[in-house]
């Protein structure tokens, strides 16, 4: 039953107030896994944030991670967002954790998104090497790199090589509809 009452939140407490009633539903059911999954698959894009607004405060384990696998192959950027939060910093390992932390950065999902960013960057040479060619590959097609990349890249403590990522250039502006620079 309180299932259905996931689905009518946004009609009965209006847009603003649905994610939150949504959250309290689940936590109200003590959904588990199975239970989130089941939501999340047969939800709305809004139904699906709340499930990952949810899961770090009903599943311990990673058995929920296929929700976040699922979230960040979209390119719905709210739940990408929502997909980068604690429980993914806490389940997701090092490669998946990486190309979520570029995946934002390719859908302009603003990185201050990625929850445990300063622990997870800190030292990834690896990280570093991801930034570092997707700065080269976006100067290569002349198109302005993220300024989102740089402070990922001086949370990674690694310097800028010579033929990527230096000093921004040209910031991408997320918000402009087009993506124009700023």
């Amino acid at each position: 039953m309180w299932e259905l009452r996931i689905a009518e939140a946004g009609r009965r407490c209006g847009p603003e107030h649905a994610e939150a009633a949504r959250v309290l539903l689940l936590h109200t059911a003590g959904a588990d896994a199975p239970a989130l999954a089941r939501v999340y698959r047969q939800g709305t894009a809004d139904e699906r944030r709340a499930v990952l607004e949810a899961l770090p405060h009903l599943v311990d384990g990673p058995e929920a991670l296929p929700i976040v696998e699922d979230a960040l192959r979209t390119n719905d950027t709210r739940l990408v967002a929502a997909a980068v939060g604690p429980y993914a910093a806490r389940h997701l390992d090092a490669h998946n954790w990486r190309h979520a932390v570029l995946k934002c950065l390719f859908t302009g999902v603003p990185v201050d998104s990625v929850a445990d960013l300063p622990r997870r960057a800190r030292a990834d040479a690896e990280l570093a090497r991801m930034l570092d060619d997707y700065a080269a590959e976006r100067r290569a097609a002349d198109r302005p790199v993220p300024h989102d990349l740089y402070r990922v890249l001086d949370l990674t403590g690694h310097p800028a090589t010579p033929t990527g990522t230096g000093a921004p250039d040209s910031v991408t502006d997320p918000t402009a509809p087009d993506g124009k620079e700023s």
